[in-house]
């Protein structure tokens, strides 16, 4: 098997760039040209000859660009270049000629647009449009956010197949204007491929990624779907922004490339197993927002070519880019001779520019009339939920290098340990009876552009996370950014229950509407479409990222039904619940149905939690006094194998230990909270029970403790 080995080459910036926004045009001669657009409206194509960027065209549009993609006619050559801006889809021919305006008059902006042959398939955030020859023909409106857009190619599949990628963790497989079934991914998917670029041997096959960094391959067949392979995220990378195939390895198939929104660069291939295998990674400190493999700087040599949120666009090419001399003096051929002192000349000429406008500007500084301007930065974030460690993933990115971020909460939140992280982070002192529960400082270290952290909520607390973000700009300037830390904070939505578990009921009643009751639920669960669904009822299902406990949410005009196998859920909903109503002053009916049988079920679904961090702070604690003898003793062979197996592994427990502060006193807490909501139905205050629950579970055993809930007050 060939060693992948890939080098890195700069080709060009442009301005900050949205996902999708790079393509390759179809090889004509040796080399292949590069279409990229960016958020200030401009579209350009060029190539590369002898190490020298030549631009083919340049082109503007009078919004950001939010998509760019290839069309042409139906089983002929893709070299026309199709691009969304606002509520318009232009297009362009190779040579730069802009032959199509077309306005949709859509009522949202345009998110992600797709064209086959003469149907041109685009999408705001719940709005699905389909265009045949520019003649509006199929429309849909969707349950959640539209992230991607694709259609199985009509050349191969019979009927025309569009297929929506949707915030839900659903993609949604249309046939005119009718959806014909869901298919449920394990993550919310935010870009699709048709996989091995033409939807493999029945043309139906398409590779999906997600936003908490998963990809899976599916097959949409006429009855119904089906999953052929899915790769879990252990490294616990970031999402998955954009996927393509192309064989980098030689082997005669094609390989899975992946780009994902911490800046790595995956490359896997198809060995003699289905699932992809891993190859090769290339980190960049930057979101990847596009990838795609072809030859573009040097013939016959391979390589992926990726865009950057930044702008940056760059190739990681097969051809060697130094070449290892003996000690003989190396000669620079006369060629890159001359391109060094261009660029000395070029960077000398730059610095002059630079320091006579700082000059002028500190010139104008001083004068009466002096005016400031703020410099304007756009900024590139998320904020997900990730279901492994049940923490929250906040990425900041900036085109500008960042200088700091101060982290404010009014809420109770942990901050974990992000190994990617390089920034220096100080904590001073908060006053949480003021309502400050957090105030945290990073410094980033000097061209830091992305800053990337986790965060552990506690369920029943809700309010508002701020980060105040300064880049390395002159004169100083700040932005403000908020996210919600919800109620019911760490779970995520699902589409399947299982129905054999007892399950506690909460039944609301009284005078509100079905959009009324639709905006509680949002302010209370994350993951929720802005949108009340279209119709009469409303249903939604939801999952504990932390214990694996369920809820199910379905309510109409003026009733609401919830039933989960947790009564803490319960009792936080009809809190939240109740409260939003008496501030709307609508006076609800309440009523609950608690299941005895639900407590040892979900004390068995801590149970497993518990008894590994119980057993993870032991082994740390021991771990100090079997150092001291191991620097004592030679031998340590009278040592208990268990013993031996924990100094082995030192280094694995500490790192898990410090990753999850606090993990074991949420476990208790949660306890804590199961115990007194129990009794808090029966109208019983158990407050003054709860140090004798402590104790027992400082000496944990799962009967004694079912027991311990089982005892009347």
């Amino acid at each position: 098997m060939m060693e992948l080995d890939l080098q890195r080459v700069d080709y060009l910036q442009v301005g900050t760039t949205n996902k999708g926004t790079m393509r390759l045009m179809p090889i004509s001669g040796k080399l292949q040209k590069i279409a990229v657009a960016d958020n200030d409206g401009v579209i350009q194509v060029f190539g590369m000859k002898k190490g020298e960027v030549q631009n083919v065209f340049k082109a503007t549009a009078p919004h950001q660009v939010t998509r760019l993609t290839l069309g042409g006619q139906a089983g002929a050559v893709k070299d026309r270049i199709f691009i969304s801006t606002g509520s318009e889809v232009r297009a362009y021919t190779k040579k730069g000629k802009n032959f199509l305006n077309f306005n949709t008059n859509m009522s949202e902006p345009i998110r992600t647009i797709a064209v086959e042959g003469a149907e041109l398939f685009v999408c705001g955030s719940f709005v699905y449009n389909h265009y045949h020859d520019c003649k509006d023909t199929h429309y849909l409106l969707s349950g959640d956010k539209i992230n991607d857009v694709l259609c199985l190619p009509t050349d191969r599949v019979q009927d025309l197949t569009p297929v929506l990628a949707c915030q839900d963790r659903v993609l949604r497989v249309l046939q005119n204007s009718e959806l014909l079934y869901e298919v449920e991914v394990p993550g919310p998917p935010l870009c699709l491929q048709l996989a091995q670029n033409n939807g493999g041997e029945e043309g139906n096959e398409i590779v999906y990624g997600t936003s908490d960094g998963r990809v899976g391959l599916v097959q949409i067949g006429k009855l119904g779907p089906s999953h052929k392979w899915e790769m879990p995220n252990e490294k616990r990378n970031g999402g998955v922004m954009c996927i393509d195939n192309f064989d980098i390895t030689a082997d005669g198939t094609l390989d899975l490339v992946l780009g994902r929104d911490d800046g790595l660069v995956e490359i896997y291939s198809f060995d003699e197993a289905e699932e992809p295998v891993f190859r090769f990674s290339h980190t960049c400190s930057e979101s990847v927002t596009a990838v795609q493999g072809g030859v573009v700087s040097s013939p016959g040599y391979e390589e992926i070519v990726c865009s950057t949120y930044a702008g940056w666009v760059f190739g990681l090419t097969s051809e060697q880019q130094t070449k290892q001399m003996g000690s003989s003096q190396v000669k620079l051929d006369p060629m890159a001779t001359a391109k060094i002192s261009t660029l000395k000349s070029e960077l000398d000429s730059l610095q002059t520019k630079v320091s006579t406008e700082r000059e002028k500007y500190q010139q104008s500084a001083y004068s009466k009339s002096a005016v400031s301007a703020i410099p304007l930065f756009s900024i590139n974030e998320k904020f997900v939920l990730n279901r492994e460690d049940a923490s929250y993933t906040l990425s900041l990115e900036l085109q500008t290098p960042i200088d700091n971020v101060l982290l404010q909460s009014d809420v109770p939140v942990d901050l974990l340990d992000v190994e990617k992280n390089s920034a220096v982070v100080s904590f001073s002192a908060c006053n949480p009876e003021e309502g400050n529960y957090l105030l945290a400082t990073y410094r980033c270290q000097a061209n830091t552009t992305r800053l990337e952290l986790k965060i552990r909520s506690i369920e029943g607390q809700h309010g508002n996370l701020q980060a105040y973000i300064t880049p390395r700009l002159q004169p100083k300037t700040c932005q403000l950014r908020t996210y919600p830390i919800k109620p019911l904070s760490l779970h995520q939505r699902t589409h399947t229950l299982d129905e054999d578990r007892p399950m506690n009921t909460l039944k609301l009643t009284g005078q509100f509407s079905l959009a009324e009751m639709h905006s509680w639920v949002c302010f209370t669960l994350p993951e929720m479409p802005e949108r009340p669904p279209a119709g009469d009822l409303a249903s939604f299902q939801f999952v504990s990222t932390f214990l694996n406990t369920q809820l199910d949410c379905t309510y109409r005009k003026g009733e609401g039904i919830f039933r989960s196998d947790n009564i803490s859920t319960i009792s936080i909903l009809k809190d939240v619940l109740s409260k939003e109503a008496t501030n709307k002053k609508i006076r609800l009916e309440i009523t609950f149905d608690i299941q005895e049988e639900t407590i040892p079920t979900t004390l068995a679904l801590i149970h497993p939690r518990l008894e590994h961090q119980l057993l993870l702070a032991k082994k740390v604690q021991l771990l100090d006094a079997l150092k001291e003898l191991q620097v004592n003793e030679n031998d340590l062979s009278f040592m208990s194998p268990e013993y031996q197996q924990i100094l082995e592994d030192a280094d694995t427990l500490q790192t898990e230990f410090k990753r999850q502060p606090c993990h074991l006193e949420r476990l208790y807490g949660m306890i804590t909270d199961l115990y007194i909501d129990k009794f808090k139905f029966k109208g019983q205050n158990v407050r003054s029970k709860v140090p004798a629950l402590l104790e027992v579970l400082d000496n944990y055993d799962f009967n004694n403790l079912c027991q311990f809930f089982e005892v009347q007050v």
